[in-house]
């Protein structure tokens, strides 16, 4: 995984955005993918035929036997260095050095899995209103965050959490999971219920937290009781859980009380990720967040007490149950709420149409995917592999360019990636890795491609 080091001042001042190379911007840029929202069916389906049908065989080379190839850019993110577009923009351009206009049809289909940038690209597919909010960090300070509205009369509520407890906004001398918090989470969520939403989206990503979402609940008027019957510090992480013996819900927020009508919350998350055990997230994800051993008992044991003590009082059974474990345990935090907890692949695909271009246009030769780090996780509900699996059904070859393999990637070969490659060219320093990301991409694009082209230059010989 590509970690950029960041300190917490730049995100007082600008507002999370697609992370980026540059300082944050205020807006999405501009993007160059085909888009197909807010379209009815019949409008969609002639774009996706006409946009296809736009460049016609001409003989390029020997190699392509004068019928261009067919691409689909397909990748998430890098973590805290490039968005998905940014990727899918830094793909095309190597690609291109290689193949001109009249020699591929590229489409661009950025993937957000509900992480950094996932409320702003929503936002934008929609036609929605994006608004500012300062909201408490998730190390304490302030930080300018955002939300969207989107839907005709704007009462569906859009964020997503890591633009308010994004590991991003942890400078990378206080990355200390057992003290960072949800808070800023609930405070969002709060204004959406405060300006009547009646469905509330939640992006579960690229979190920097492992307090099982208390802090969010915290900020919703939640009590944390200990033993003596006093309350929990606000806002204290998930080493407070340890002291933790009661929920105490008088205060929760009107709206959230059972007796009212009840907000429709959604949480887009990795539904295999789970609470308590040997694969619960303080163990699995708790050392990517900056917890040494101990820390990650420590969480692990705060966790499974939240679960025991919700359980008891609720007999809703968290340690196991999918999702659960999702951005440090806010899954969890979320199921209190009544939240329903989508997998990914499924709410993303209705959000943004994507199946929708792999069934008008079958005839992708390859899929060119991405993501930070490829590794045993990767075919646990990350968004590359699911792609995958997808274009693997319409016989498309799907290749994954990545910024590190890890123990596992090996797996991916399963879920219809074919071949996967690093983008890193050398020894280098993880700072020095992810001030090059954009042009370790272009460049590793290309490579790709050139292989390609000499293992279609091969077939033709045959």
């Amino acid at each position: 995984m590509l970690n950029m080091p960041t300190n917490i001042e730049p995100f007082v001042t600008a507002i999370p955005s697609t992370p980026n190379l540059q300082p944050l911007r205020p807006k999405l840029p501009r993007l160059n993918t085909l888009k197909t929202f807010n379209l009815p069916p019949h409008k969609v389906d002639d774009l996706i035929t006409s946009a296809a049908s736009s460049v016609l065989p001409t003989p390029v080379s020997e190699v392509l036997g004068g019928h261009p190839l067919r691409i689909l850019v397909a990748p998430s993110g890098f973590k805290e260095s490039l968005g998905p577009e940014h990727v899918a923009d830094a793909i095309e351009a190597g690609v291109r050095r290689v193949l001109g206009k009249e020699s591929a049809v590229m489409r661009k289909l950025p993937l957000h899995d509900g992480g950094e940038g996932f409320c702003r690209a929503l936002v934008a597919a929609h036609g929605g209103e994006l608004v500012e909010h300062t909201v408490t960090g998730p190390v304490g300070r302030p930080v300018k965050s955002h939300m969207g509205f989107i839907g005709e009369d704007k009462k569906t509520a859009v964020l997503d959490m890591a633009a308010a407890a994004g590991l991003s906004l942890v400078p990378k001398d206080m990355r200390d999971p057992t003290i960072t918090t949800t808070y800023g989470i609930g405070k969002l969520i709060e204004k959406a219920l405060d300006e009547g939403c009646t469905k509330i989206i939640v992006g579960c990503g690229d979190s920097g937290t492992s307090d099982g979402g208390a802090g969010m609940l915290q900020a919703l008027g939640v009590r944390l009781l200990d033993s003596n019957g006093e309350e929990l510090p606000r806002a204290s992480g998930g080493g407070s859980l340890l002291r933790l013996n009661k929920l105490c819900w008088c205060n929760v927020h009107p709206r959230l009380q059972e007796n009212n009508d009840r907000v429709e919350i959604e949480a887009v998350c990795n539904i295999k990720n789970v609470l308590c055990g040997q694969s619960g997230v303080a163990r699995v994800y708790g050392p990517q967040k900056g917890a040494s051993p101990g820390q990650v008992d420590l969480l692990a044991a705060g966790l499974e007490r939240l679960a025991h003590v919700a359980g008891s009082q609720s007999k809703k059974k968290l340690a196991n149950a999918p999702g659960s474990g999702a951005s440090g345990g806010l899954g969890a935090g979320l199921m209190l709420l009544g939240a329903k907890l989508r997998p990914r692949s499924e709410a993303i695909n209705e959000y943004f149409e994507f199946d929708r271009v792999f069934e008008k246009e079958k005839q992708w030769d390859f899929v060119i995917t991405a993501e930070g780090s490829l590794d045993s996780q990767s075919t646990q509900g990350k968004m590359t592999t699911e792609v995958a699996r997808r274009a693997k059904r319409h016989g498309a070859q799907v290749v994954a360019l990545a910024g590190t393999i890890g123990e596992g990637a090996d797996g991916c070969y399963g879920a219809g990636i074919k071949a996967f490659t690093s983008i890193l060219k050398g020894p280098s320093s993880l700072e020095d890795a992810i001030a090059e990301t954009e042009r370790l991409i272009q460049d590793g694009a290309e490579k790709v491609m050139r292989m390609i082209m000499v293992g279609l230059a091969l077939g033709r010989r045959h």
